[in-house]
């Protein structure tokens, strides 16, 4: 009798600890959401976009030590308005999207900060299979069942062997996120 209550009591835990999993599960869709990169070229300002989004976010305001990120955008997306410029990209010398198909972000810490509305977010970015370490500010605005996820942050780009050395194109890039990520369960 007693092991018949524990088993009713372990499963009830565990349908508990399912459904609050599911509520606090998001999937990052394209539909709403930017990754956007913007590098000088020549000394002007120019960028493109990725699409492709896909992952997990695990994310709860009120339990920011419990939050995951684990997302990545298709490399072979990428779009900066200019097809021949494009396909090189894709190429060995930049992105190497033949061998290197995602770019993806995993979290490893969320925190507050002291400024109204924002979050800090730790992680690594892995590009051409090289990770390192990122850290910015977010903000974090509930939306249509979901969130949506904004910040930014600076990389450099010869850090993950994407381009050589090079007199007009910068080796910093700034990419700007804002991410829209549904419910799992659609809810």
């Amino acid at each position: 009798m007693l092991n018949m209550k524990n088993s009713i009591i372990s499963a009830f835990i565990l349908m508990l600890s399912v459904q609050v999993f599911a509520q606090t599960s998001y999937t990052p869709k394209d539909d709403g959401s930017k990754v956007h990169f913007v590098i000088k070229n020549f000394g002007v300002n120019t960028g493109g976009d990725f699409t492709g989004l896909s992952g997990t976010i695990k994310f709860d305001p009120n339990n920011l030590s419990a939050a995951d990120f684990d997302v990545s955008v298709d490399a072979g997306t990428i779009d900066t308005d200019i097809e021949s410029r494009d396909r090189d990209m894709k190429k060995t010398e930049y992105f190497d999207v033949k061998n290197y198909p995602k770019i993806s972000f995993k979290s490893t810490k969320v925190t507050a900060t002291n400024k109204a509305g924002y979050l800090y977010m730790f992680g690594n970015i892995t590009i051409k299979g090289v990770t390192k370490e990122v850290k910015f500010p977010f903000k974090a605005t509930a939306k249509d069942g979901g969130y949506l996820f904004e910040g930014n942050f600076k990389l450099n780009r010869r850090d993950f062997g994407v381009g050589g050395s090079s007199m007009s194109l910068s080796d910093e890039v700034t990419v700007t996120l804002s991410v829209l990520a549904n419910n799992l369960n659609g809810n």
